[in-house]
């Protein structure tokens, strides 16, 4: 045994105390158990009240003042997780039926036999272990839940609603998470003239992924005000996030910069999939990549941007890997062909449109398997 178990013996006999104490000597040597002890029921219950420590109580059942059987009764109040055994004479079965009925766990009886009570006293602690684990288990599955469940609203909760719809541009967003709550986030926001657009995936699941989230888009948005260039901004928020990151964690993304007068799209990219430029006849290219990797990693990383111009009717779609890596039952990826797909020959007529397709798509693909990551899609329609 890795621990000193603590068990509570409770008779009126005098001559039990030297027994147990000469018979169990190897035992108490080997600190596998200590044993404390008492004369009767009410002094047992005033010792395991003042003793959170004792694992299991080991009672007679014909005792003075309170007997085994009413003691029985008063354990649940003082620790359910407590275990009992009862000593009762030979053949004295409806005490020993009514102590089972008041959750006694085993019993022994007189005269006692130790080596049956070392056997006993041994099953009753390994199902004491057991039973503890098994708490344990269970209080850190509710923990993580909850856990599961802030790291979810603090995802949430950094999502802007209501995306812009005008007559030079509309944009679309949206973000299915798994039940593992990943750091996926997406963001737009009115620079002036322009329009910041975010894809991110944070690495790691749960409540770091999303402390990590809110400061990598914190620092984001910060830099997008104050520097301008989007590589230039990617690598101001590297700087940031490498400085102050005791987790090792990083984050992909691609910063993008939409002046809706001219049709001008300035992107970069940090360790994230392109975007895809949907044209307005339904053509479907790539974005070329840009240099740099994920944010967070390195510090003093240098990042290129490039510059598209969206003719009216074209369409960009950004997105992390929860699209393209979705599995099917036979565990197939979605894939960047099938995403290309969603709009070969068929351009859509709105932004949210195009943001429709491709979650049905993925959903239509995937089927009943389970879907282990974050799904993102943003896209930026030119009308």
């Amino acid at each position: 045994m890795d621990q000193t178990y603590k068990i509570l013996v409770v008779d009126d006999e005098p001559d039990l105390e030297p027994l147990i104490l000469q018979r169990m000597r190897r035992q108490i040597r080997a600190n596998e158990y200590e044993f404390v002890f008492a004369q009767n029921g009410v002094e047992a219950l005033e010792k395991l009240n003042a003793d959170s420590t004792i694992d299991m109580v080991l009672s007679d059942i014909n005792m003075p003042k309170m007997d085994g059987l009413t003691l029985l009764q008063q354990l649940p109040g003082v620790d359910p997780n407590l275990r009992a055994v009862i000593i009762s004479a030979y053949g004295d079965m409806d005490n020993i039926r009514t102590a089972m009925n008041r959750g006694a766990f085993d019993f022994v009886t007189k005269p006692i036999d130790f080596d049956d009570l070392k056997i006993t006293i041994s099953r009753t602690l390994e199902h004491l272990a057991e039973w503890r684990e098994a708490l344990s288990s269970r209080d850190q599955l509710v923990a993580l839940q909850n856990e599961l469940s802030i790291a979810s609203q603090l995802q949430q909760s950094i999502l802007p609603k209501n995306p812009p719809v005008t007559d030079k541009y509309e944009v679309s967003a949206n973000m299915e998470p798994a039940r593992n709550v990943g750091g996926d986030f997406y963001d737009f926001f009115k620079l002036d003239e322009q329009v910041g657009l975010v894809v991110a995936d944070v690495s790691d699941k749960g409540i770091p992924a999303s402390m990590f989230m809110m400061s990598s888009r914190t620092a984001l948005k910060g830099a997008a005000i104050g520097v301008g260039d989007p590589a230039m901004v990617l690598e101001e928020v590297n700087n940031q996030l490498h400085q102050d990151n005791p987790t090792f964690m990083f984050v992909t993304l691609i910063y993008a910069l939409f002046n809706p007068n001219t049709g001008s799209l300035t992107y970069s990219i940090a360790g994230h999939d392109p975007p895809m430029l949907v044209s307005a006849d339904g053509t479907v290219t790539e974005l070329p990549l840009t240099k740099g990797v994920a944010l967070g990693i390195a510090p003093d990383i240098v990042y290129t941007q490039e510059t598209v111009e969206l003719a009216p009717g074209d369409t960009v779609v950004l997105f992390t890997d929860g699209v393209t890596e979705a599995m099917n039952a036979n565990n197939e990826q979605f894939g960047l062909t099938r995403l290309a797909d969603v709009f070969e020959g068929n351009s859509p007529d709105s932004a949210l449109a195009a943001n429709e397709a491709v979650f049905e798509c993925v959903r239509n693909f995937a089927g009943d398997a389970p879907q282990s990551d974050d799904i993102t899609c943003l896209t930026l329609r030119r009308p």
